[in-house]
């Protein structure tokens, strides 16, 4: 790392530190007053109002980190060059592609912890955040664990559920309807409760309904170990892929694509996990090509433009996300066809700057 290079993130760092916890605490603070007139109602103490806020931190920072680097990237650009001090780094012979390399390796590498970001804090704090919230307003959360029926083995087998214990593995009143691939005569199990040993369901006093000939025979159920269906299965229904991790929501695309259900939507909301994390890279590629064109109104021109390359950046997105979703394009290409499209007009943008 040249000195030029620890010059330009010293005066970057700052800004963005500023912009982060500016724009973080005002996504926090929209939050709060949208929910405070409920808190009110029910007089919630301030301590627990205090600990709903504190939960919704990480998210907070999750959509405020884009903007913080849009901000940050526009401003020092915009105040080296009201300064002259690029014109003095031009006058020196280095491209301003070389020169705004460390933004870049910034914004990549912002991506990539975005996205572990995301997933090990965000989502489990935001559950968090919303688990408290709905008892503090009491709005109830568990009904979704309740009446659940789902499918697998490409629908010949179908599972009733009257209530899921999520934190137990423990399924209560199971019925399972089972059709052999032959088209023969219809199977049922029955028991009051199955608990998973990490391999397969065990079933308490289970019974198996089954045709011998033209007779119907009941007899006690021998064994669970066909019974492989996950139990994150059973909560398919109640969450979204956005409520996931990573690994949870390739296995709720994998169980929806075995019991035979559409999967359209979530394998777009998937790749979308991933692809949403490269917009901190989209945004100081776009901020940086958009930062070093202007003469005149250096800062409100750089950072004009750049939130309005980034707005133009998210409405794509969300214009091939929706077409991905209605199954008109692959959802490969409607979550990641914005991201290389914008990378590669931030980048010729970028290498054909005037310096």
């Amino acid at each position: 790392m040249t000195t030029l290079d620890r010059y330009l993130l010293k005066q970057f760092f700052p800004i963005f530190a500023a912009g982060a916890i500016m724009f973080m605490l005002f996504i926090s603070l929209i939050d709060l007053f949208a929910n405070l007139w409920r808190y009110l109602n029910y007089e919630v103490p301030a301590r627990q109002i205090l600990l709903v806020c504190a939960y919704y931190l990480p998210k907070s920072f999750s959509y405020a980190l884009p903007v913080a680097l849009l901000f940050a990237a526009a401003y020092t650009l915009g105040d080296l060059y009201s300064r002259n001090e690029l014109s003095a780094i031009f006058a020196s012979g280095i491209p301003f592609y070389r020169f705004s390399m460390p933004l870049v390796i910034i914004g990549l590498l912002s991506s990539v912890c975005s996205f572990f970001f995301e997933d090990n804090v965000v989502v489990p704090t935001f559950k968090l955040k919303n688990d408290l919230g709905s008892a503090l307003l009491h709005q109830p959360r568990g009904a979704r664990d309740s009446y659940i029926v789902i499918k697998s083995k490409n629908g010949r087998r179908v599972y009733s559920i009257d209530y899921y214990d999520h934190r137990a593995l423990i399924l209560n009143g199971v019925i399972i309807l089972e059709v052999p691939e032959n088209s023969g005569p219809l199977s049922v199990v029955r028991a009051p409760k199955a608990a998973w040993n990490g391999e397969h369901w065990e079933f308490t006093n289970g019974v198996l309904y089954d045709w011998e000939g033209d007779l119907m025979r009941i007899k006690p159920l021998e064994s669970g170990a066909d019974y492989t269906e996950h139990p994150d299965a059973f909560r398919r229904s109640a969450v979204n892929v956005e409520d996931l991790s990573a690994r949870e929501a390739a296995f709720m695309v994998d169980d929806l694509k075995i019991a035979g259900l559409p999967f359209t939507n979530a394998l777009a909301d998937y790749y979308h996990r991933y692809s949403f994390s490269a917009v901190c890279f989209v945004v100081m590629i776009l901020s940086i090509s958009m930062g070093g064109r202007f003469r005149k109104n250096i800062l409100l021109m750089s950072f004009a433009s750049s939130l309005g390359s980034a707005v133009v950046f998210y409405v794509t997105e969300m214009i091939t996300m929706m077409m991905a979703r209605m199954d008109y394009i692959p959802p490969l290409i409607g979550a990641w066809f914005p991201v290389a499209l914008f990378v590669l007009i931030g980048a010729a943008l970028l290498k054909t700057a005037k310096t």
